[in-house]
């Protein structure tokens, strides 16, 4: 073990050893879920070095989890509705995008949170009902409602794009999704009755959890979570989904979203997600100066 005796070398040395470590849950290459007839990819660009308060997890069940063990399992067991469920989880996968506030690396610290919690909740969750469900996100929400603080607060999207492109996702308090009309060569306008959201992650407790009536909240309680559904109807089509940083980027007075990204997908649309993506990515920071960390993906309809 290395001894620092400068103050500012040990919590340097501190700091990289956090950012180590928080590498870590960042996605990889081979995590990027694949399904037939859909493309996706997508990545975090973070305002300070290489981690910040942005975070994606991908859930390709498929791939993460050994299915046909637990398929096996529940018929042995006569559990025909979650059998049905981890067949579905098949022809499935779920991208779930965490925006904590501020973008300091050590804010990735919440986000390694949820990291963690949330993928330990989705195995419970597949091993009860087959899939992952909304009581998952009810007992994160209050479970970071106890653990953070008042001035620390994350916004999530968690969605499903499914092999017959239905798109259904939750969100709380993060920006909606958009998406690119490949016949219309446009983003299309969705009724904010198909854009259902929440309160930040951890700011009100869950009503909906067994244990509401030992939680105290001056504020009251969050409502029962809902889906929204929407569904990739033609060919090309691009579904993107993205954190604040990107809405609110800009050069001067002028926004990048969402004319110039329009624009900028318009041109690449013929590309594959991931050059999509990175085609995007030089584009705005080609733009003007970051002041938030970017995160965004790419679903695009083969």
């Amino acid at each position: 073990m290395t001894r620092h005796s400068d103050p500012i070398e040990r919590l340097l040395s501190e700091l990289k050893n956090f950012q180590d470590i928080a590498k870590n849950i960042m996605p990889l290459p081979g995590e990027v879920p694949t399904l037939q007839g859909i493309d996706v990819y997508g990545g975090t660009i973070p305002l300070n070095g290489s981690v910040g308060g942005d975070h994606i997890i991908y859930v390709d069940f498929k791939k993460r989890y050994d299915l046909n063990a637990r398929i096996r399992q529940a018929c042995a067991e006569g559990r025909t509705e979650v059998v049905n469920h981890l067949e579905r989880c098949k022809r499935k996968a779920g991208i779930a995008i965490l925006d904590v506030s501020g973008h300091h690396a050590t804010d990735g610290l919440l986000a390694a949170m949820m990291h963690q919690a949330f993928l330990l909740g989705s195995i419970y969750e597949l091993d009860i009902y087959g899939n992952i469900t909304k009581r998952l996100f009810e007992n994160l929400n209050t479970r970071f409602y106890h653990s953070s603080s008042l001035n620390k607060f994350v916004t999530m999207i968690y969605g499903e794009i499914s092999e017959d492109t239905t798109f259904r996702f939750l969100s709380a308090a993060h920006p909606p999704p958009v998406v690119f009309s490949n016949q219309h060569n446009r983003f299309m306008e969705v009724s904010q009755d198909f854009c259902t959201s929440f309160p930040p992650i951890g700011t009100l407790p869950s009503l909906d959890v067994i244990d509401r009536n030992a939680t105290q909240s001056v504020l009251g309680f969050k409502e029962r979570y809902q889906l929204n559904e929407w569904k990739l109807m033609g060919t090309g089509d691009i579904l993107l989904l993205y954190t604040d940083g990107l809405l609110e980027h800009s050069n001067g007075p002028e926004p990048y979203f969402p004319r110039f990204l329009e624009a900028k997908v318009r041109e690449v649309k013929h590309l594959s997600a991931r050059e999509i993506f990175e085609s995007i990515k030089a584009h705005l920071l080609g733009f003007g100066e970051r002041t938030d960390d970017i995160s965004f993906v790419i679903i695009k309809r083969a």
